[in-house]
């Protein structure tokens, strides 16, 4: 029988509670070790979750032989370097979203992992979610062309919290992170490069500075529209919601849910149907490195959603 993967996860916040349930979701892989902020906190969670060892050092889980690969939930600005450490010290990597906030760090990663030849992914889970999955097998093979991708991506975020509403120490970007999912996923559905992408965005918080609320355009080189809607002023229902607008019928996904254009349930017939993204995304990564393929989402494939971002925000100045 083949052993499980064993996996550390370095951030013990909201996404990284969601990696470990994913991964205990799977069955082939563990994780081994737990890296957080506050060592308390962070043995708790360990705790709850049945994992051996808890840390606060990216370098102790680096220098442990039987760790085979790492999944980052760590502050953004530290995603690059970290992802690009993970490499070095030889362990498969999988950095979430965004993998950098510029392209010269995005192109950094991608150069680490040609030279190490190891599986370096991005947690692009758009990719993954059970809707947008059933709706790109249906591009794919002309089931459904896709004319505009109608996106709003609405939280409340007036001070620094993360998704469960606990203080962060760092801040969050309606661009380099909430965008990045859409542009990469527009080209994704498409199978097309973007060649015209206008960003407009509001006045800069006079706290957080950043702006929190954002406009974006996009065009494909077939022609294909995105018009994406940024806030973190909505006081409102949270999240993001894709309205997929095509020559036939139209779909309405939000995560892991997908409707036609009236909001009536579409039923998705895919394997392990009851899986989150976060859950396919992880399965995705495992997969990947036992077969010592190219994975979905790999850090390459990504590249042309972080030339756009650059593009974007070289307009906002």
């Amino acid at each position: 029988m083949t052993k499980p993967l064993r996996i550390a996860v370095v951030g013990a916040g909201a996404f990284g509670v969601q990696h470990l349930d994913a991964i205990a979701s799977l069955g082939d892989a563990e994780v081994v070790s737990l890296v957080g902020r506050n060592l308390q906190q962070t043995r708790e969670i360990a705790g709850r979750h049945g994992i051996a060892q808890a840390g606060i050092e990216l370098d102790e889980v680096l220098a442990r032989s039987d760790i085979d690969a790492v999944i980052l939930c760590t502050p953004t600005p530290l995603h690059a370097a970290q992802a690009i450490a993970c490499l070095r010290a030889g362990k498969h990597v999988q950095v979430e979203i965004p993998l950098a906030e510029s392209i010269d760090d995005a192109e950094a990663v991608r150069s680490w992992q040609q030279r190490t030849g190891l599986i370096a992914m991005c947690g692009h889970t758009r990719r993954f979610n059970s809707g947008h999955q059933w709706l790109h097998e249906r591009i794919v093979v002309g089931e459904f062309s896709l004319r505009q991708l109608d996106v709003q991506t609405h939280f409340l975020r007036r001070i620094n919290t993360n998704a469960l509403g606990q203080p962060r120490s760092w801040t969050d970007h309606l661009l380099w992170h909430h965008a990045a999912h859409t542009i990469d996923l527009f080209q994704y559905q498409t199978g097309e490069e973007v060649i015209a992408a206008n960003v407009l965005q509001g006045p800069l918080h006079p706290k957080l500075g950043i702006a929190l609320d954002m406009s974006i355009q996009l065009k494909s080189r077939g022609g294909a529209l995105c018009t994406l809607s940024l806030s973190f002023n909505n006081d409102g229902p949270l999240g993001s919601t894709f309205r997929y607008i095509g020559d036939g019928p139209t779909y309405i996904a939000r995560y892991d849910a997908l409707t036609n254009g009236m909001g009536e349930a579409v039923e998705l017939d895919l394997p392990e149907g009851s899986l989150s993204g976060v859950a396919r995304q992880d399965r995705e990564f495992v997969a990947a490195i036992r077969e010592r393929r190219e994975p979905n989402a790999s850090v390459a494939s990504v590249l042309p959603c972080y030339r756009v971002l650059q593009q974007l925000a070289q307009q906002l100045g």
